[in-house]
């Protein structure tokens, strides 16, 4: 830890690269029941493209960015690296994640897979929307987990509408996808004309 403005301790990534590492081998960490008095920020940022910055240099360990995630919390449009001891504000351009891949079994269930190898099933509760970019191109989110989302990648989404199907849903055609159960809809069948 080091000295802050106010002259009070700023946790260091190391410690929270620590802590992480102590919870990492637990399973995931409990963040959301974590509420520690806020430390301050970090010079830390999420980039648009899912890279880690640390001090204005890409942090170039993967196991690290990994450890990182797996403390992350979000807190209205706020982003916090949280321990039950600490918690430090950092930046996200975007979103922290980036779905890069995707598996589709029988069901069929979609499995998506980000850039910090998180896997989880597109489901109710790890439901997709669907923005569109100021060029009008289509922006595909996912909730990866309690108030964090990832972005799906172009080729991951390309790859999903290769798999849609038109179908009712509230009360008009939509094209979407189904996924344990559950259809979702990217585009009404109108607006594809």
């Amino acid at each position: 830890m080091k000295k802050n403005d106010q002259n009070s301790v700023m946790p260091t990534t190391d410690g929270l690269a620590s802590a992480a590492q102590r919870f990492a081998k637990r399973g995931p960490a409990p963040v959301h029941l974590w509420n520690p008095d806020f430390c301050g920020d970090l010079d830390m940022r999420i980039a648009r493209d899912g890279t880690w910055f640390y001090l204005g240099t890409p942090i170039g360990r993967k196991p690290l960015v990994k450890l990182f995630s797996s403390i992350l919390k979000r807190e209205g449009e706020d982003y916090f690296l949280v321990t039950p001891v600490e918690k430090v504000g950092i930046k996200v351009e975007d979103v922290p994640f980036i779905v890069v891949d995707f598996e589709l079994s029988d069901g069929p269930v979609i499995s998506f897979i980000t850039n910090v190898d998180e896997r989880f099933e597109l489901d109710a509760s790890h439901p997709l929307r669907l923005e569109h970019n100021e060029k009008g191109e289509p922006a595909p989110y996912v909730l990866v987990r309690t108030n964090l989302e990832a972005r799906i990648d172009r080729k991951s989404f390309y790859r999903l509408v290769e798999l849609a199907s038109v179908q009712p849903h509230l009360g008009e055609s939509w094209l979407g996808v189904w996924s344990a159960g559950t259809f979702f809809p990217f585009i009404r069948e109108a607006d594809l004309a």
